[in-house]
């Protein structure tokens, strides 16, 4: 058995799901550094171990609980001295966890942050607005502009694990963009539940498009991404915003998860077969260089095969730019669990490879139109033989990427290059300097 530490305490982070939940960790990050705590994120050790979890879907679930028991096997090996866990998972099923899993030290919930920092030594300084320790590449960060989700639909255990939402102030939202501007940061990604709800609570209006106005100011920040964008009540002066404003990139996430109008009834998504491709149309219309990134649930109950067809035969004619297709998750507790979970599983995770089988093609076809244009990328990484750059269109991680031949040139990561794309693939673009 390892020889407990005497000297300061080290403090890893480790993240699981999404980057709502990344962003949560910088926080903690940030707050414990201030206050003179070494800490690291995902390293290879650490005297204390905070588990940031995920409890959003079965997998996600499974992922959280086998890495809590990971680090509990490691402390009865004597390798780190204490475990914590803290996310969507324990605020959701704490005392669950507390029974089942009893040899963590403590279960702190999704709004427990400056109890969790006593246990670690560690005092919430309320002063510290915008401060974090990033943990992306240092040339984009995520802006999380509002906490929870107001929304009911039917299939998200969200709200169990967030609560209401919350909108951050404007001001205090340019005064943490103008800190990482100062850092280097030239990419920001705005995350939320709900982007389209922001500023209901705390301007009686959507003020999304506000927001951009107030952010496209700060000096340093060249692009300014859009994620996780509800389709009902959509703001429709944010779409003006990204046609004129050039730090605006022509990029939307927006989940519609179905297309059948029973279904989405269903859901509880507040709109229909219609109101979705009408709101498409005018994103087409008013953004014609607009990318749509969309993400769909397949198997929820009662999805029938014409359902799934119908589906199926919409994304043909859609043909969005990025497209994710996830199995539904029967969470409890939701009102979807109440219904009859009738599609078997192999068939959810058949429809989910039909879907993505067809995007690849779209994709494919897609990309082709791109050889012999020009692009301007920026680069995340050196990766083997090639520097890995994105166009405005894609955002790190999830969409498609730009390979660029690190033989002969040598690509500055975090620098804008124009680049002259010379093949293409279904997810990836290959170029050359232009």
């Amino acid at each position: 058995m390892r020889t407990k530490s005497v000297g300061r305490k080290k403090i890893n982070i480790v993240t699981l799901g999404c980057s709502k939940n990344l962003y949560d960790s910088e926080v903690l990050m940030g707050q414990l550094k201030a206050s003179g705590k070494e800490v690291s994120h995902e390293a290879k050790n650490g005297d204390i171990i905070v588990i940031n979890t995920c409890g959003f879907v079965d997998v996600a679930k499974e992922e959280s609980v086998n890495t809590i028991l990971d680090y509990i096997e490691a402390k009865k090996r004597g390798d780190v001295e204490k475990v914590f866990v803290m996310g969507c998972l324990s605020e959701r099923y704490k005392p669950d966890l507390q029974k089942e899993i009893p040899d963590v030290d403590e279960y702190f919930g999704t709004k427990d942050l400056p109890i969790l920092l006593k246990h670690l030594g560690a005092d919430y300084k309320h002063e510290l607005v915008g401060e974090r320790m990033t943990t992306t590449p240092k040339h984009y960060a995520y802006l999380k502009i509002s906490e929870g989700c107001d929304r009911p639909c039917s299939f998200c255990a969200i709200p169990l694990m967030r609560g209401n939402h919350i909108s951050v102030p404007i001001e205090k939202l340019v005064l943490e963009a103008k800190k990482l501007a100062q850092k280097g940061t030239k990419e920001l990604i705005l995350i939320a539940q709900d982007l389209t709800y922001y500023g209901l609570d705390i301007y009686n209006k959507r003020a999304l498009a506000d927001l951009l106005k107030e952010l496209v100011k700060v000096e340093g920040i060249e692009w300014i991404r859009l994620h996780y964008a509800f389709p009902t009540g959509f703001p429709e002066d944010v779409l003006e915003i990204i046609k004129n404003e050039p730090k605006v990139c022509n990029y939307i996430d927006i989940p519609l998860q179905h297309i059948n109008t029973e279904i989405l009834k269903s859901m509880k998504r507040g709109t229909t077969r219609e109101k979705t491709n009408t709101l498409l149309n005018k994103f087409r219309e008013k953004v014609p260089d607009m990318a749509v990134r969309t993400t769909l649930i397949v198997g929820y109950p009662g999805e029938t095969e014409e359902a799934f067809q119908e589906l199926k035969e919409w994304v043909k004619e859609q043909r969005f730019d990025r497209l994710g297709c996830f199995t539904y998750s029967h969470e409890e507790n939701t009102t979807a669990f109440d219904l009859q979970d009738d599609v078997p599983q192999e068939v959810k995770e058949a429809r989910v490879s039909e879907i993505m089988e067809l995007q690849s093609s779209i994709s494919w076809e897609k990309n082709q139109e791109k050889v012999g244009k020009v692009f301007r990328c920026i680069f995340d990484r050196k990766e083997g033989n090639y520097f890995v750059g994105r166009t405005e269109y894609d955002s790190p991680d999830v969409d498609n990427t730009v390979l660029v031949s690190a033989e002969n040139l040598y690509l500055p990561i975090g620098e804008f290059a124009d680049i002259r794309i010379t093949s293409a693939e279904e997810f990836d673009l290959y170029g050359e300097l232009a």
